[in-house]
């Protein structure tokens, strides 16, 4: 063949095959985040891990002084526990801000934009140390909250941009859970720790800490949004813009609306993600009810001070790291069960994340609360309630990270939404289910209020069981779980 035929062949190549050769040049392009070296995705998540804790000790530290607060502010808690809406407005601006904050860092990237939040969360950090009254206080606490609950859930996103399968997946989601959790659970032993100095100064070792973060953030944190790279390299490499123009690019504005309506639509439709939220929305709750309640029960029994109390509270992520060790061989039972399904072969049967998450809710959570309220006398060493807070600390780890990975299994393609829906849920119980810890604590007394709880635990147990015994039946007829399915 000659030269000019060769050059005619190639002019008049097909669309579909200039197309193919477009998509297989960046999918085998290194800068394609799915084929980053190991060690690269993990230091970029390690580091959004580390960010999740120390945000999460921004929602909760200021618990353990709040009452030293209130007086300064001549704020008083006896007909209403005032002091603790520092942290509520806080949750619940974080329980919000995700629904629009996500989808516009899927859409425009996650670089600048994480980048910018963190930023902006250290400015609102900045007033709540130098805060001259509690108005102003709750106000800063509230945009704070919102940059907050954005930052708290991008490794969740960033970890769906870096592996590509659902096994590659199950460490990066279980470690998102746990420093979920284990932030806003650390949170009251800072305040215990500083809080003797000023309570100012608890924020100013977290501005301190934040502002040591920034120049490794910069060094590590990279894009990892595949259309935004993609975008960007095609302007540089013709090889790549046939791939670059066929991702698709819906406007901001539908964006916006199926993320604040997906999310609530499936919350109050789906079963399966309603009563599963009540769970591990109930179990976030707990973390910041224990805030409010090992205050109350060490001062009362052992004349424990707020600080003492607030290092007690260690108690409780001493079981979450042992619950999130737990998680790992549950992990593998999940992979393994891909072998037994007779419904879509090779593919890991969701209720296979379940099953450790029954017992420990029987267990851990109901029977820690219960070993909790019933050893709270002052008669009885404080070592040993501390050790109930440490039982509900394995379970509130196990339950939030199996509920979170079986909706996010089931739910496939709108996992994302499912999920948020659950996190509005968490966000929500754990700023204001603690608003009548004081009362119920006193009114019920310490072993009956824990108790009431424990039977709270126990009949939320029921939702797992029905799913580990139902499970199958369960998705089969729910046409959105249907839907959700990937061909």
């Amino acid at each position: 063949m000659s030269e000019n035929a060769l050059t005619s062949s190639s002019r008049h190549a097909s669309p579909e095959s200039s197309l193919e050769a477009s998509q297989e040049a960046w999918n085998k392009h290194p800068e394609n985040p799915f084929n980053w070296s190991e060690r690269k995705k993990w230091s970029m998540s390690l580091v959004i891990a580390f960010v999740i804790v120390l945000v999460g000790l921004n929602a909760t530290s200021v618990a353990t002084p709040s009452l030293i607060i209130a007086k300064q502010f001549h704020v008083t808690d006896t007909a209403f526990p005032h002091s603790y809406w520092p942290v509520t407005v806080w949750t619940t601006s974080a329980a919000i801000a995700p629904m629009v904050g996500l989808p516009l860092l899927e859409n425009f990237g996650v670089r600048t934009g994480y980048m910018l939040l963190y930023l902006l969360f250290i400015v609102m950090v900045i007033p709540q140390a130098l805060a001259q009254n509690f108005a102003t206080l709750l106000v800063v606490r509230t945009i704070a909250g919102a940059f907050g609950g954005v930052l708290q859930n991008v490794l969740e996103l960033t970890a769906a941009d870096m592996w590509a399968t659902d096994k590659a997946r199950n460490l990066p989601v279980t470690l998102y859970t746990f420093v979920f959790v284990a932030g806003v659970t650390l949170g009251p032993a800072l305040g215990a720790i500083v809080s003797n100095m000023s309570w100012r100064w608890v924020f100013y070792v977290q501005l301190i800490i934040y502002g040591a973060m920034v120049p490794v953030i910069l060094i590590v944190v990279k894009e990892t949004r595949g259309h935004v790279v993609l975008s960007k390299l095609a302007k540089k490499d013709q090889s790549l813009a046939k791939a670059a123009n066929e991702m698709p690019h819906p406007p901001i504005s539908a964006l916006l609306y199926e993320a604040l309506t997906r999310p609530a639509y499936l919350l109050f439709t789906e079963p399966v993600v309603f009563f599963l939220t009540l769970w591990a929305a109930f179990c976030y709750g707990l973390v910041f009810i224990m805030t409010q309640s090992v205050a109350q029960v060490d001062s009362t029994n052992y004349q424990f001070s707020d600080a003492a109390g607030g290092l007690v509270q260690i108690s409780l992520f001493v079981g979450e790291v042992v619950g999130f060790l737990a998680c790992l061989p549950q992990n593998s039972y999940y992979q393994r069960s891909a072998a037994r399904n007779s419904e879509e072969p090779g593919v890991p049967i969701p209720e296979a994340r379940l099953p450790l998450s029954i017992p420990t809710s029987l267990i851990g959570l109901a029977g820690g609360l219960f070993w909790y309220g019933w050893a709270s006398y002052p008669y009885v060493h404080w070592i040993v309630p501390t050790i109930g807070l440490a039982l509900v600390g394995f379970a509130v780890m196990v339950i939030t990270q199996a509920v979170a990975l079986y909706i996010t299994d089931a739910y496939t393609k709108y996992a994302g939404s499912a999920i948020a829906g659950v996190s509005l849920g968490e966000n929500l119980f754990g700023g204001w289910l603690p608003l009548a810890t004081k009362s119920m604590y006193t009114n019920l007394g310490f072993q009956w209020a824990s108790s009431l709880l424990g039977f709270a635990a126990l009949a939320l147990t029921v939702a797992p069981i029905v799913l580990v015994w139902k499970g199958r039946t369960v998705r089969r007829k729910s046409t959105f779980i249907s839907e959700a399915k990937y061909n």
